[in-house]
């Protein structure tokens, strides 16, 4: 009866660790949507340098287990972008996925993702309706799109700007991100202005602004749109009026592109490169190792993020990623080391965190690069959290 019974107990061990290595054989498949051409190829370029970055310092592995990264370009087009999400759902079996700039992609890749219960992990986008609405426990966003405009205009309000003219990209990150700006702006809202997505031509908006002469601009242009806006602002004689954005029109991709005339121009982030925590320290100077000395922008530490986030998921499960309640609990209760620092998901799985301003100066070398001011908002949540029904 004994012999019996150790055998019943050997037999058992040996069945768990045939289930174990069965929930490891497989590779843990992640999608990776990026945009390395159309409109937001710029930043869809320092967003894929932060994921290699990182997936370079994981040894390709997340949690300690074999993953594969699967990669590819859809070029910032919502519709390619769907058909994109279809085959790493039904060809290739994601178990995570990430990557688009535009919230336009984000919204039109979400349902698919959701209702195969494969988790999203924005690398970038936060739109008002996964923050509210429409939020589901299967989308994790790194910020909302508005709070970083909240910040801005409680920075507007703090220079005395009386009046400030606003202009951003028709789609739905431009209206967020302009929508959030007139939140906690105390001002008058001298014009709004909505321009093409991917414009760069902006002499008809230039002449706007001159004759409306505002205290101030307030611009959402990320990438080419940026650095197209800021040059022909600049060379259209316009430089006496400020200029404030989120950090999204005044990262490193547009610093580098413009030059001098960057200097001075505010911006509010969840995240700058000099953000002084352990994490953050290490990872920009792995970054500027590994990048010809450049600093990261938002968008690299955000993707680096990303990763990470994923590697504490898999290993707070022990590597058992079917057990996707259990994932989705890791991922809600991160303990990895965030570049921003501390901080926590709010109920629509969207951060309570800091957000600080920047001024574009010169570091200790001469480089023109955003440089931290100081905290703007503290724990701050996003305004569409109460609308969510999770």
């Amino acid at each position: 009866m004994l012999q019996m019974k150790k055998l019943s107990v050997a037999f058992a061990l040996c069945g768990a660790a045939a289930l174990n290595a069965t929930a490891h054989a497989a590779d843990i498949k992640v999608g990776i949507a990026l945009d390395l051409s159309g409109p937001f190829s710029a930043l869809g370029a320092e967003a894929r340098d932060g994921f290699e970055l990182a997936i370079e310092k994981l040894g390709g592995k997340l949690g300690g287990q074999p993953a594969e990264f699967i990669r590819s370009d859809f070029g910032g087009n919502p519709e390619q972008a769907n058909q994109l999400v279809a085959r790493f759902l039904q060809r290739d079996g994601i178990h995570f996925f990430t990557g688009p700039i535009g919230s336009n992609a984000a919204l039109a890749v979400g349902p698919a993702l959701f209702a195969a219960k494969v988790p999203y992990l924005s690398a970038n986008p936060g739109p008002s309706a996964y923050a509210g609405e429409k939020c589901s426990p299967w989308f994790f966003a790194q910020y909302q799109n508005d709070t970083y405009d909240e910040a801005a205009g409680k920075v507007a309000n703090e220079k005395g700007y009386k009046n400030v003219l606003l202009i951003a990209p028709n789609y739905p990150a431009g209206k967020d991100h302009l929508n959030g700006f007139k939140r906690l702006y105390k001002g008058a809202v001298k014009d709004e202005i909505y321009t093409k997505l991917g414009q760069i031509d902006y002499a008809a908006e230039i002449a706007q602004i001159r004759a409306a002469k505002p205290d101030a601009v307030f611009f959402f242009l990320p990438g080419a749109m940026g650095i197209n806006f800021v040059k022909q602002f600049v060379g259209g004689g316009l430089e006496d009026i400020p200029l404030i954005a989120p950090g999204f029109s005044a990262d490193e991709d547009v610093i580098q592109a413009v030059g001098e005339p960057m200097l001075g121009v505010l911006n509010t982030a969840h995240w700058t490169h000099d953000l002084q925590n352990p994490a953050n320290a290490a990872f920009v100077s792995a970054f500027r190792q590994k990048y010809a000395g450049r600093y990261p922008s938002v968008y690299a530490a955000m993707a680096y993020d990303t990763v990470m986030a994923m590697d504490a998921a898999v290993r707070d499960v022990g590597g058992r990623i079917d057990d996707r309640e259990a994932v989705l609990k890791a991922l809600k209760n991160p303990s990895f080391k965030s570049l921003r620092g501390e901080f926590q998901y709010g109920a629509n799985n969207f951060p309570v965190q800091n957000y600080y301003l920047r001024e574009v100066g010169k570091d200790a070398e001469g480089r023109i690069t955003n440089k931290l001011v100081g905290t703007t908002l503290e724990k701050h949540q996003d305004a569409y959290v109460g609308a969510c029904r999770m």
